[in-house]
């Protein structure tokens, strides 16, 4: 009798056929786009044209084939049990299974008490994920491999998300970096969301065995796997097939007396038909037809000319994107002559160059008064082609909401791979949303599925019109969508329900993930919805139905941000223009060359792209140093005299020194509420003749580093860095880390209570629980409390002398003493620093942002330089804890007990009470996985506009989008420098 297992995967099949002896006689490998069985019967075909008249026992396993199994009445068998069954019969010594696969992703620890650990809600880092990545680099996953192989560098990306990826990986193809290194880039942001992801602090050790398709066929991929757990895995053969040999392996096995048999029972079935649908986007054609005139009305002239001559001034728009270039030329009526609208084919530039000598071609006499650009690549077109002016997305994109209407209150802008919404409030930019942790519903959702699907977008878009059911997918990850598509396909659904359904998917997510609408009716009652998506009638009738009143939809709605570039231009047309000649396109050239950065102790890895113009671009860089000008970089260096995030690096820096250890040695990890504590320690320690050695600085290395114990993918990055500082002292030898749980904070009488973040409070439990090598040294993480001076004295005696025989209990009372003194006397610092920075912006007419946070935001690793950025556009910077004590204890309507909040009402109460006295507003950084600050920003924005100021709010992360981070703070200014809305809240 043949045994033979099928692994139904979400996007391939397996089948394998074993002898009597285990051998295995037959196997095939099969992508079945979701006609799973046709391609199962395919498969038995060709095996019974090898065994025509063999019995056969058969069972199912993978992640599409329950249903399936089901269906036919055929033993299911569960796929990790089928794994370790196959692991157990071919590598019995295996210690650890990594196992990627098209939609899904798996570490099993057979070792000790076997474990599994599964992807979620996120499917990035997957075969599929990989297969995104390829495709927008326009790249086979083998081509993608090969390059991988001759790489230099390797960039950060993000891999949690298969759209949002692109938005890391955009920039670096606009900024010039090569294809063999973003390839390299992203099999290693496979590695890390596989590792931080799913091992969620369990070692990774022994003998790893790799399983799966893309660790099959990607060699790069393993060795990144190999290089960054620091061992050799094994990619064994028929590692295609483990699941269905576990499947074939297993005692639950149905027989079929021919295999024709089993062939007929698998062509017998079909869909139920049985899904759950949302009501139709259209009941009639005439309701269609009212729609389309109804929006036919926001319409702007696009095959206008310059006349007879072909001369006459005209003004340029250029809008870089993620994935397209967009390109105008306006006459003196604001009317359209010439528009282009092009993939970016990973070189802007190219495509930028083109563009123009279209543009010059068509009218040779026209005279370019002036030009500007926006989007993710405006600063190398900017460069490149001489461009007048480069504006932020926001505002180019509500400067041609306004032209169409002048009470605009709402726009969206879904574009390619980001989506963008901002409030208008008196005529200024109050609130603006972008996608920061998911990009699901953004434009290449719908082109993706489009094209697996075997559609033009167009063709795609058009059949969800009139669709009688359209399947209710929610919104999901864009990858693990895949999975809700093909089980509608299975169900029965039509492609024109799948279209709509997707339409309203892609509504659902921008409104209730992205703006985080509460009601669907709260957006405003001036709508304007922008950007390529909206050209898709469905998802503009989703829109429409959700939020349950019209909006508006130009006939440029794709070319919207371009547009609003060439009225900005015209509005602000600086002499003659330098935009590149038509004589210029025809000799223009590029050259890309890549070099080290020596301007700080960054040392970053440099892009260099040099243009035939004269001019330069550089990407790579952490901070502006390589990118601005003299006056800029003067004004910069000027302004770091007043930029509280480094005044307060300084300071930590010069607690950092240890000179007696006669008592012993600590080790002191640099990270989260050390960052507030570490003068009160190193007073405590330095009085107590106990030295202290500190972990090196915050780094993506160090990071990387103690990656394999982080326990959780949720927690901020603040507390994933811990685990390198902990890698980092325990490399440097020392027998004793010092790093205690403190429930509360120093009570500044600001608040109801006083209580640590639980993260901050509690973590060293975390790290203890996880890195097992503190198990082999002293680690002081006793809970002590130091708001309660007598309690804590007697408490820290007890303590250090059960850690350190040689000390005397009066000198542990005075180095407690000397603690809280030194820690007085550095909170004194920091706020008489904040008063002179205020006083110097005031007289000195300056700009001032409150740039506020936690203590450890300050960290360059964690902050991204966004001090920096901040500074670079002009504005001098303090922190929260420099201004709080002037205001004291602000009445809030929450429960006020995290030190770290109530310092920030009193900052955000200081700004709204002192808009009189200075040009001030606010800026708060937010760490990914800070689940309270939600109601803080509330409260803050609620006191902020009490007296409408200006507030943006900053998520970071460990791979945080430094181009959305430069759009919100872009906003921001550009809001304050229209002084007739100055003040007005930008959330």
């Amino acid at each position: 009798m043949i045994r033979t297992g099928l692994d139904v995967g979400s996007t391939t099949l397996k089948c394998v056929a074993l002898d009597e002896s285990g051998s295995i006689i037959y196997s095939d490998y099969k992508r079945h786009y979701s006609k799973i069985s046709d391609t199962a019967s395919e498969m038995l075909r060709s095996l019974r044209s090898s065994f025509p008249d063999e019995q056969l026992s058969v069972s199912f396993s993978g992640s599409a084939g329950m249903g399936f199994a089901d269906e036919l009445g055929i033993p299911f068998v569960q796929e990790v049990y089928a794994t370790r069954t196959a692991v157990k019969e071919y590598a019995p010594d295996t210690q650890v299974v990594i196992e990627l696969g098209g939609e899904d992703a798996k570490i099993l620890f057979l070792e000790g008490n076997m474990e599994v650990r599964m992807n979620g809600s996120c499917a990035g880092g997957t075969g599929a994920f990989i297969d995104q990545m390829a495709t927008l680099l326009d790249l086979l996953p083998e081509e993608m491999n090969s390059l991988a192989h001759k790489h230099e560098k390797v960039y950060s990306i993000a891999s949690r998300c298969g759209v949002f990826a692109k938005s890391d990986i955009q920039p670096l193809i606009n900024q010039g970096a090569s294809k063999k290194d973003i390839c390299a880039s992203i099999f290693q942001a496979v590695v890390n969301q596989t590792i931080a992801g799913l091992a969620q602090g369990r070692e990774i050790s022994g003998k790893v065995l790799y399983l799966g398709g893309p660790l099959t066929f990607l060699p790069e991929l393993r060795r990144s796997f190999d290089a960054t757990l620091g061992l050799t895995g094994t990619c064994p053969e028929n590692s295609l097939y483990y699941v269905a040999i576990g499947s074939a392996l297993s005692p639950h096995r149905k027989v079929f007396n021919r295999i024709d048999d089993l062939i007929e029972t698998i062509d017998s079935f079909s869909g139920d038909r049985n899904y759950n649908s949302v009501r139709p986007l259209f009941v009639s054609k005439e309701e269609y037809d009212a729609f389309s005139e109804r929006h036919s009305r926001a319409f702007i002239r696009t095959d206008a000319d310059l006349g007879d001559t072909g001369t006459g001034e005209v003004w340029i728009g250029i809008d870089a994107g993620s994935t397209t270039v967009k390109a105008i030329a306006i006459n003196s009526n604001d009317e359209i002559i010439f528009s282009k609208y092009m993939l970016n084919s990973g070189n802007p530039v190219e495509t930028v160059k083109r563009m123009l000598d279209d543009f010059y071609s068509a009218y040779p006499g026209a005279t370019v008064v002036s030009s500007c650009v926006t989007g993710y690549g405006e600063e190398i077109i900017k460069n490149a082609f001489g461009i007048d002016h480069g504006i932020v997305e926001t505002v180019a994109h509500y400067t041609a909401a306004y032209k169409f209407d002048s009470e605009v209150d709402f726009i969206i802008d879904i574009g390619g791979q980001d989506i963008k919404c901002f409030k208008i409030r008196n005529g200024a930019i109050d609130n603006i949303f972008l996608n920061e942790a998911c990009s699901s519903g953004c434009g290449s959702f719908l082109q993706t599925f489009a094209g697996a699907l075997g559609y033009s977008i167009e063709e795609f878009a058009a059949k969800g019109i009139f669709a009688d059911r359209p399947v209710d997918l929610g919104s999901r990850c864009t990858v693990f969508m895949n999975s809700s598509v093909k089980q509608a396909q299975k169900d029965g659904a039509t492609i024109e329900n799948i279209s709509a359904g997707l339409s309203v998917s892609v509504v659902k997510n921008a409104i209730y993930k992205v703006i985080r609408a509460t009601r669907a009716d709260e957006l405003g009652n001036h709508i304007i919805v922008q950007g390529g998506t909206f050209y898709n009638d469905a998802v503009l009738r989703a829109f429409e139905l959700e939020i349950g009143h019209d909006v508006i939809r130009t006939n440029i709605s794709g070319l919207m941000g371009a547009y609003g570039c060439a009225l900005y231009s015209k509005k602000n047309r600086k002499g003659n223009s330098t935009i590149a000649s038509a004589e210029d396109i025809r000799s223009f050239s590029h050259t890309v060359r890549f070099i080290n950065c020596g301007g700080c102790e960054n040392n970053c890895k440099l892009t260099v792209n040099t243009f035939s113009n004269g001019k330069r671009f550089i990407s790579g860089n952490r901070c502006e140093k390589p990118l601005v000008g003299t006056d800029r970089k003067n004004r910069s260096q000027e302004l770091r005299d007043y930029d509280m995030f480094l005044y307060k690096q300084d300071l930590i820096r010069e607690y950092m020194v240890s000179s007696d250890n006669r008592n012993g040695t600590v080790g002191i990890p640099m990270g989260l509420n050390m960052y507030e504590m570490l003068p009160f320690w190193s007073a405590f320690f330095r009085h107590l003749g106990i030295g202290t050695v500190f972990s090196d600085d915050s780094s993506r290395s160090l990071y990387l580093s103690g990656m394999h114990t982080i326990p959780s993918d949720t927690v901020c990055y603040p507390a994933k860095l811990l685990h390198g500082h902990i890698d980092s002292l325990i490399r440097k030898g020392v027998d004793t880390i010092f790093y205690p749980c403190l429930s509360y904070n120093f009570d500044e009488h600001i608040s109801d209570n006083h209580y640590n973040c639980p993260v901050v409070a509690y973590y060293p439990e975390v790290l203890s629980a996880n890195v097992k090598e503190l198990r082999k040294i002293r680690f002081i993480y006793d809970y002590i409390n130091p708001s309660m001076v007598k309690e804590f004295k007697t408490k820290m005696s007890r303590i250090m002398l059960s850690y350190f025989s040689n000390l005397e209990a009066k000198d542990i009372y005075d180095a407690c003493d000397a603690a809280y003194s030194e820690y007085a006397h550095y909170m004194d610092k920091i706020r008489k620093r904040g008063k002179e920075i205020l006083e110097y912006a005031k007289n000195n007419n300056r700009r001032i942002i409150v740039l506020c946070g936690r203590p450890y935001h300050i960290d360059p690793e964690i902050n991204h330089g966004i001090n920096e950025m901040i500074r670079d556009m002009g504005a001098v910077i303090v922190t929260e804890d420099s201004v709080s004590n002037i205001i004291g204890r602000v009445p809030v309507r929450v429960l006020n007990q995290w030190t770290y909040h109530a310092r920030l009402y009193s900052a955000a109460e200081f700004v709204a009470e002192y808009s009189d006295s200075y040009d001030i507003n606010l800026v708060q950084l937010v760490s990914f996985g800070c689940g309270v600050d939600a109601i803080t920003t509330d409260e803050v924005r609620r006191i902020l506009e009490s007296n409408d100021k200006i507030y943006t709010q900053i998520k970071i992360d460990e791979i945080t989008n430094l181009g959305a981070v430069r759009i919100r703070l872009r906003s921001l200014f550009a809001a304050l420098d229209q002084k007739d809305v100055r003040g007005h809240n930008n959330g």
